[in-house]
């Protein structure tokens, strides 16, 4: 079964990680519904290399656009301005993870933790789409310094509070700041590429020797279909953000946040920490 629990996973992985629903927030609670039989470590270890599947979509999909970047960087200054506000962005998560990614997991990954993330995160959605603001920002090389830090300022609330969601919170963040749905969704991705690719890497680091106890080849299957299933999402994201809201979402996040507290209080999930 050990195949099995490789591919749900990594398609969870690949479906959530860039949708505003949180990516961690669905792998704690599909870990525990499938009574996943390896330890936690190996588990968590499993979930950081697959999540790696999902940055390696985005570096694919934008393969073209990041090689003409790298090739213009040095004369062009609105690829400038955008590396910049990324790097910029990443660091508040760099500086609340150094300090208190340790204690976060230690307390708050837990379901029920993440089920109210889910609640009050798409009830904050609901609202700001019930009164956008008027977007100024339509191009990602126009994106501002102030803009870009107010977004990574808004992302730490996905690592503060696990279940909130990282591509939430910085899409939202992007479109409070006057950048348009589409603009703050592909920010959002470029910004996921070093912030998840530096955790996943570390975590890796850290961790390697968890990998041979899940399988290789359960390790291989749940990255490459994280990868195929995000390569998708991405693009059906895109398209999706151009012509709709993220109203949706935010029901969504709301019903399958009351559901988890159901299952939780009924007793079909545990509220055990993951960490």
């Amino acid at each position: 079964m050990d195949w099995l629990y490789s591919v749900i996973l990594g398609i969870v992985e690949g479906l959530t990680e860039f949708l505003p629903v949180s990516s961690t927030g669905h792998l704690i609670v599909a870990g525990d519904l499938l009574r996943v039989p390896w330890q936690k470590n190996v588990l968590d270890t499993f979930e950081v290399v697959i999540q790696g599947g999902a940055i390696l979509a985005v570096v694919v999909y934008y393969w073209r656009d990041l090689v003409r970047q790298a090739s213009t960087i040095n004369k062009d200054a609105g690829v400038q301005r955008l590396w910049l506000g990324i790097v910029v962005a990443c660091i508040p998560a760099v500086i609340l993870g150094a300090l208190f990614g340790s204690k976060i997991k230690a307390l708050l990954f837990t379901p029920t933790v993440v089920a109210w993330a889910l609640i009050v995160g798409g009830v904050l959605m609901y609202l700001i789409e019930m009164r956008p603001r008027p977007a100024t920002t339509h191009k990602l090389e126009s994106i501002s310094l102030p803009q870009a830090i107010t977004v990574g300022l808004v992302q730490c609330l996905a690592l503060l509070w696990p279940g909130f969601s990282r591509s939430a919170s910085s899409i939202l963040g992007g479109m409070l700041t006057g950048l348009d749905r589409p603009t703050a969704t592909k920010f959002s991705f470029y910004l996921g590429i070093p912030v998840l690719g530096g955790a996943t890497l570390l975590d890796f680091v850290k961790h390697k020797d968890d990998l041979g106890t899940a399988g290789l080849t359960n390790v291989g299957i749940g990255f490459v279909v994280s990868f195929i299933v995000a390569y998708f999402v991405i693009g059906w994201l895109l398209r999706f953000v151009s012509t709709h809201d993220f109203k949706g979402f935010a029901v969504y996040r709301i019903i399958i946040g009351v559901v988890i507290l159901v299952l939780i209080y009924s007793g079909v999930i545990s509220n055990l920490n993951r960490a």
